[in-house]
Formats: structure tokens, sequence, C-alpha cells
């Protein structure tokens, strides 16, 4: 199978999601035994791949510091009040193994799953956190290099930092702004022998799976990992960690794709040693905490670069979309998150309007009603999205104008996509106050043609000039937070101006007074 150029991907607990089947078909499920219709809904839904997250085996020594550790507790408490020691089944992010946990059915159910996925055109994505492992992990034993090590004053002085297992003192795995996780120990990117490794586990995880997830990817690279680590993780190579393993996977997997989970802005750097896609968290941010002309500078960057980013309102590191945004809001991030250039990333659960943030150590997570309104909306922006025209075709951001005395121009967001005789157009109000403003299309052959818009949110039709959409462009009338989402259509062979004479194509020419005011919200 090949990847469309703007994949659409499902993010899957699987253990979670594994119980709740257990309880709807009463029985045991595993990754072996899930029934072709579960994998129907992912198909019909346009998905171009499922990202499993969560099927390595977990440590039973990281589980047991989750059980202790007050803060983690609390969390438990906050997302599941009832929660039982039985339903902690460890952090995915803790992997003792590179191998299909035997409850969730083991390699060969995970190939099952896979070749169940592949029936219907669907690729699947799994986990690599390469930052750390768990502590029973076997290089812990086996390989003592491959981590980043401290001394018995260390231990003395910052117990929270390094922990003795084995026979050495281990640094614990960290992010370099915030403490140290207690259930992990850090590897050391700098070392050739890791590297090796590395591409070993990597290898194994291609050979079971289309393209893998990297956790906290921008931990690794060069700069970033010697100025959290300094003189403890030893030379500095003159490869980066990633230029280094990547190739040598793709060599043998060239369809093989990577994605970074990444932060701080390295999306570009991850981005020229390999990447595939990158988190692009600062829409997110924008999306969440700016107005549109920040969202929309965003979109300005460079079309190669907004090419290999994934588009998100929602995964398991964030909180549920339907919490954090309003339902108004939400439709219309939603809306931009899963029709702009890049990957997009959907949640599962995100469709059904769900609110709690489980924490990935949880294999249980409570009861929520489904928002039915919530997911007609999502219904309807899958289906009007799974053509090729969004997954295949060329995107471009639109210019978008005012006049002086009205300037709510700049809460509108514009975009559109060509492939062959298809185009569609995009509108989106990112306000709360009904905005108005004139947006120009870059489609030069419009030029002389009339064109019909029809808006598939509401199935009505426009008939327009494409002159006008041209210069000065389309008028639009947004109520807040509203979107439009045009089909356009261009007349074959009639050419619209030389249809008005006298001055009936003088006003034609003259601006936007003869243009009927395009008026929605959904």
């Amino acid at each position: 199978m090949n990847w469309s150029k703007y994949p659409l991907i499902y993010e899957i607990n699987a253990w979670t999601w594994l119980n709740e089947l257990s309880r709807k078909y009463h029985r045991p499920m595993s990754l072996a035994n899930i029934p072709a219709a579960e994998w129907d809904v992912l198909a019909e839904l346009g998905m171009d791949a499922v990202w499993l997250m969560g099927v390595w085996e977990r440590s039973p020594a990281g589980r047991a510091i989750a059980l202790t550790n007050e803060s983690l507790k609390e969390d438990f408490r906050r997302a599941l009040p009832d929660w039982r020691p039985e339903d902690v089944a460890g952090s995915p992010y803790c992997v003792r193994r590179y191998t299909v946990d035997e409850l969730l059915g083991g390699t060969e159910g995970l190939a099952t799953a896979r070749k169940n996925l592949a029936k219907r055109n669907v690729q699947l994505i799994l986990d690599l956190v390469p930052n750390h492992v768990a502590p029973d992990h076997p290089w812990a034993s086996d390989h003592p290099d491959y981590f980043i090590q401290g001394d018995s004053d260390d231990l003395r002085r910052d117990p929270a930092s390094f922990v003795q297992t084995g026979g050495h003192i281990y640094a614990r795995g960290r992010d370099p702004y915030f403490p140290a996780w207690p259930d992990v120990l850090q590897l050391n990117a700098f070392n050739a022998g890791l590297r090796k490794a590395a591409i070993q586990t990597l290898t194994t995880i291609a050979e079971q799976s289309d393209g893998v997830r990297c956790d906290m990817a921008m931990l690794l690279l060069n700069e970033v990992f010697a100025r959290t680590w300094g003189s403890r993780a030893g030379q500095r190579p003159a490869d980066e960690y990633w230029e280094t393993v990547i190739p040598a996977v793709k060599k043998k997997f060239p369809d093989f794709i990577f994605i970074a989970e990444a932060y701080w802005d390295l999306e570009w750097h991850l981005q020229q040693q390999g990447f595939d896609f990158c988190y692009d968290k600062r829409l997110y941010d924008r999306l969440e905490h700016d107005n549109a002309e920040s969202a929309r500078s965003h979109l300005l960057a460079d079309p190669s670069y907004q090419d290999r980013l994934v588009r998100f309102i929602e995964n398991h590191d964030e909180p549920r979309a339907a919490a954090v945004f309003s339902p108004q809001k939400h439709r219309a991030v939603a809306t931009m998150s899963m029709t702009l250039a890049g990957a997009r990333l959907l949640h599962e659960g995100q469709m059904e309007g769900r609110k709690i943030r489980l924490p990935v150590f949880l294999s249980r997570r409570p009861d929520e009603p489904v928002d039915p309104g919530l997911r007609d909306f999502y219904l309807h922006l899958l289906r009007m999205t799974n053509q090729d025209v969004f997954r295949n075709g060329h995107w471009a951001l639109c210019e978008r104008n005012g006049w002086p005395d009205n300037s709510s121009f700049k809460n509108l967001v514009a975009w559109c996509w060509a492939a062959e005789k298809e185009r569609y157009l995009m509108v989106v109000n990112l306000s709360n106050s009904s905005s108005q403003g004139l947006i120009k299309v870059p489609w030069e052959d419009l030029r002389d043609r009339t064109c019909r818009l029809t808006d598939e949110w509401v199935d009505e039709s426009y008939d327009r000039n494409g002159n006008d959409l041209l210069g000065p462009g389309l008028f639009v009338d947004l109520k807040p937070w509203a979107a439009h989402c045009f089909h356009v259509q261009a007349a074959t062979a009639q050419r619209a101006l030389s249809q008005r004479k006298g001055p009936e194509r003088a006003r034609a020419r003259s601006g936007v007074e003869e243009m009927e005011p395009v008026r929605h919200a959904h």
C-alpha cells in the first residue's frame, strides 16, 4: 500500500480499546480476535492509518513505582474515581521489551490485526520511545554503556534523578525542563552501540508495521542532548542520532514512515534529519490561546514544511478537545485541523465528545455519554474530506481583505485545495463575533468563467463570476466560529463577462455591490 501525501491517522489506546471490546462482546478480546465489524468501522471512517498506542510489553517494575506515586494516584482518581490497582497496566512509555504484550495478543495477534487493517487499505503505526527504557529492560543488565550513568555521590545527593539497579547507578530519564521521570532509565544518544541497537529495534518494528511515532524525538538531537547531559554523555558525535538511525531503517523499508512528537520549534530540524511528519504543537497552542491572525501567520510558512506537519486538536498527551473548546469553537478548529496540508491526527473518543483525559497507565476509563451532534459533525467532516483532493492535492493559503471601517476580516482564515478538476475553498471564522471579508482564490483559469460554489456543510449553491473570485474576492459573512466548505466548479465553455452588456457588465467590474453575500452558520 502507498501512503497518501496527507494521511489521516487514528490514535487508539490499545489496552483500553481491547478492554472495552471485551465488555462489549462479553469475552476476552485481543488483537488476534477483534470482530471484522470493528475494523470495518475504522475503514468506513476513511482512515489511512491506525496508530495502536501502547502495544509493547510494559514494565512490572514501572507499574510498581506508579502504584506508590501519590501524584500519579491523584491523577488516576481524577480520571477514574473508582480506580483499582488492577486498572493500572503500567506506562506504555516505560517499555520493558519491544515485544507485543501477551495480554494484548502477542506478536501473532499484532500480525493478525495488521492483516485485517491491510485488507481494508489501512496502515499500522506503532510506538518507539527512544529516550529511555524501563529499569527492568534487558539493556540495563546487558549493556550498561547504553545509559547515562552516575556515581554514589549522585545517588546520595539527588536520589530523585538517579537510581541503583543491577550493580550500576543510572540517571533516570528526563526532559530538561522537568524533574526526572521516576520509572525509566536514561539512554545515551551519543553512544554508538545504542544507536546500532536502536536501528535493530526499529527494524523489528518496521517488520511488524508501516510507520512509527517516536516519543519526544527532539530530546535525541545532539544540541539538546548535550545541553541536557553535558559531560555525562561523553564526546558529541559528528552525526545526528536521527540522521544515523532513519536512513538505516529506510534502506530496508523505504515506505516506512517516521513521525516525531516534537516541541520547542524544532520540527524543521527533525524534518531535515529524515522525519516524514512532525507534531504541529505550535498550531494547536495558537488555536487554543491566540487569535485568527496568529493561526494564519503560522500557515505562511514554506509549503514544504507545512506538508510534513501533523495537525491535531487532541491526543493522549493533551486535554480532550471537548473539555478545552466550546462546542462552536470545537467545530471550527476541527474543520481547520482536518483540512490543512500535512498529516491529520484524530484521537479515539474525540468524535464522541469525551472530556476526560485518561492517564496512559490505566487500562479502564469511565463511561461518558456520546455527544450525538458532535459525532454527526465529525462524520460529515470525514465524508466531505474523504476525497483524493484532500489527501493528495495542492494546498494553498488564500488572501483575505476587508474595508477601512470593518477589520473583522482578520478573524477569517481561508485556504483552498486543487487536484485536476477538483477544487475546494475553506473559510473559517476563528472568533466569537460575526465577521465579514473578501476571499481571493489563486486559480487563474477561472477568469472569465461562471463558477458554481456549493457549500457542503449546508448543501446550498451560489453562482459567482470567476473574475470576482480572483479579485476583489468572494464576499463572505460568517457567524461566530462558523465555516464554509465550498466545492468550486467552473463552467466549461461559458465566458461570464461576455454574457453581460452595458451597465450590468460595468457593475460586475466595479466591485462587490452586485454580489449576493454568502452567509452561513453551522
